[in-house]
């Protein structure tokens, strides 16, 4: 059994920058370029298999035909997550994700709850996280007056931070930061506020005020996390959530550490550092900005250099 390297897919946005290509090497499109679809089985921005027997194959074929890989799954199951790599050079808009229940009637989509790791972050960078009202009234006639100074929670970011993002809370990156997000894998966004910008035709961009006044928890989702770290001699792995949807660890590598399976499969990015994995026979280099699955009938696995690596599970299905 061999690991499944992943070719990422890149978007463009208004709000993008060029880091992608500066910090990982990454072969963007354009210096507006906001976001790496890392792992991804979504329709329109797919990764492909980079090398092996799969080369050439997008996610999601892989999935659909070869599901001994992620250890069984039903025929009509879709990849459950998505890993991304988003360069924000400029203010995201303030926006809200719905549930699985309210996707799927309105949207025939999984929900969208995700997590961000803070890669780096200029100094007094920060997110919107969360809302201050009390009640759906104080919601609506805080958006109504344009209140959102009042409405708004800001929280300023450090490089490591980590943030649970479940839907129904309000959120938005900001200017200058650069971070990997776990998320349900789901493309349904519903935009609150923008900022009154305009797009590249001198529109203002489009804003979803009825979904998202559909969605948003009141008050706002407790934004306390349980993470907890376990070391072993000059390294360590440490729990970032474990919930009803992800499960994502941080890896710090310094040295050598060998390493044991925690689900039927897991998606794994080298965010800093190089250095290698060794699975059997198979030595793999890594480096940064590397994305990669290990599938299922992988049970153990030795990591050795300097580097910090996000992973990713869920419970078998």
């Amino acid at each position: 059994m061999k690991l499944l390297f992943l070719q990422p897919a890149f978007q463009e946005k208004i709000w993008g920058g060029n880091r992608l290509k500066t910090e990982f090497g990454y072969d963007i499109p354009s210096d507006k370029t906001g976001e790496c679809w890392a792992i991804s089985a979504y329709p329109h921005s797919e990764s492909t298999i980079k090398e092996g027997l799969y080369k050439g194959q997008t996610l999601s074929h892989v999935w659909q035909y070869h599901p001994e890989l992620f250890g069984g799954h039903s025929p009509k199951a879709k990849f459950p997550l998505l890993t991304k790599i988003i360069d924000a050079q400029k203010d995201l808009s303030v926006q809200v994700h719905p549930d699985d229940n309210y996707a799927q009637e309105h949207e025939n989509s999984l929900g969208k709850t995700e997590c961000w790791y803070i890669i780096d972050a200029q100094k007094g960078a920060k997110i919107i996280y969360g809302h201050n009202a009390q009640s759906h009234n104080e919601l609506r006639r805080k958006i109504s007056e344009n209140l959102w100074k009042n409405l708004l929670v800001e929280v300023e970011v450090r490089p490591g931070d980590f943030f649970f993002v479940p839907s129904g809370m309000v959120h938005a990156i900001g200017k200058g930061i650069m971070l990997l997000e776990t998320q349900q894998s789901s493309d349904v966004t519903y935009r609150l506020y923008d900022y009154d910008r305009r797009d590249q035709q001198g529109n203002l961009r489009e804003l979803h005020l009825k979904q998202s006044l559909d969605v948003i928890a009141v008050p706002s989702p407790d934004s306390c996390t349980n993470i907890s770290e376990e070391r072993i001699l000059d390294s360590s792995i440490t729990t970032l959530t474990e919930n009803d949807y992800f499960n994502v660890y941080r890896w710090q590598i310094k040295g050598k550490l060998k390493m044991v399976s925690r689900a039927p499969y897991m998606l794994v990015s080298v965010i800093k550092g190089a250095g290698h994995i060794i699975v059997g026979e198979e030595q793999y280099d890594l480096i940064e900005g590397d994305h990669f699955i290990i599938p299922n009938g992988i049970e153990r696995w030795k990591i050795c250099g300097d580097l910090t690596a996000i992973a990713s599970s869920v419970e078998p299905m």
